[in-house]
């Protein structure tokens, strides 16, 4: 009797865990779970993506170089008789899992200019989700402009509006993870779990007080200052939110720190190109979006387009 009542029990265990060996491939190799990017903790960028990785998530391609820059091997110098672009910005630059490698904002600007240019060309992809200026600024002082002869920055409208660098996401927010899960079902069972709480900590540098929007234009100032030093171009690009487009259009707040931006730009003398104008003249913009902030491969190309008009407009 024992033998017998146990058997089905038997077959059902194995059931289950075939079920959970077949669900954990599917997981690995069809979506990317168990493999996410990592993230390191540095304490005046706030955090950077780890260097030397290669994953593939959702079926999309991510390389991540030498120096945690979302492009493939380069040197730290230029090579000779090559013009290197370097691209720096946050989740729109990077590109996210949602986008493969080609169709990212800096691959697709090297193809456009490629198709000008007869010399070698790179661009650079220095980004990280969620960067700002500040943590941009920062990038910058501890790497350098990696002899480039061009910058080009990519905010949007919320960095203006963006707090401090910190590191405490960093192996604490399953955004930014610092090691691999054990198991690509953990991770995915993660992705329904509510967030935990926000520590203290953590609560404290989202609440910074203070002109947050005059602290990211400093920042913005810092590296154009960097830029001129090396005598390099150097060209800010904003991108709006999917709200600001048609009406009502930009909130109250949003008008005004996009004023003071423009007045910035032009007491400072930064070359400024604001998608706001062009995606409002879009016949359907909601459909140059991934979601209500990030750009989908539609997005990219025209964005891409536009600022490699800019750049050869530049005196290299």
């Amino acid at each position: 009797m024992s033998i017998s009542s146990s058997h089905p029990q038997g077959v059902a265990l194995l059931l289950l865990i075939g079920f959970l060996i077949l669900l954990e491939i599917a997981l690995r190799f069809l979506f990317g779970f168990g493999n996410p990017l990592l993230y390191l903790a540095d304490p005046k960028i706030g955090y950077l993506l780890a260097p030397n990785q290669k994953v593939r998530r959702f079926g999309n391609r991510i390389e991540i170089n030498e120096f945690s820059m979302r492009s493939g091997p380069i040197l730290a110098k230029r090579p000779d008789a090559t013009l290197r672009i370097l691209m720096i910005g946050d989740s729109i630059v990077n590109g996210g899992w949602w986008t493969d490698q080609p169709n990212t904002l800096s691959e697709m600007l090297a193809t456009r200019l490629r198709a000008s240019k007869s010399a070698p060309l790179e661009v650079l992809n220095a980004s990280a989700n969620s960067w700002a200026p500040r943590n941009e600024l920062a990038y910058l002082k501890q790497f350098g402009l990696f002899d480039s002869q061009a910058v080009v920055l990519v905010i949007n409208t919320d960095d203006l509006f963006a707090t401090a660098p910190t590191p405490l996401p960093v192996g604490t927010d399953r955004n930014y993870p610092d090691r691999k899960p054990p198991l690509a079902l953990v991770e995915a069972i993660s992705r329904f779990l509510p967030p935990p709480p926000l520590s203290p900590a953590l609560q404290a540098v989202y609440a910074e007080g203070g002109d947050r929007v005059g602290a990211n234009l400093e920042a913005i100032r810092q590296i154009h200052t960097l830029v001129k030093q090396t005598k390099a171009q150097f060209l800010l690009v904003m991108t709006p939110l999917l709200r600001e487009i048609g009406q009502p259009g930009s909130r109250d707040y949003e008008l005004k720190a996009r004023q003071r931006l423009l007045e910035f730009t032009q007491s400072e003398q930064i070359a400024y190109l604001d998608f706001l104008p062009l995606f409002n003249a879009a016949s359907q913009p909601e459909n140059l979006y991934q979601d209500h902030i990030h750009l989908n491969v539609a997005g990219n190309t025209l964005v891409s387009e536009k600022i490699s008009q800019a750049v050869l407009d530049f005196k290299f």
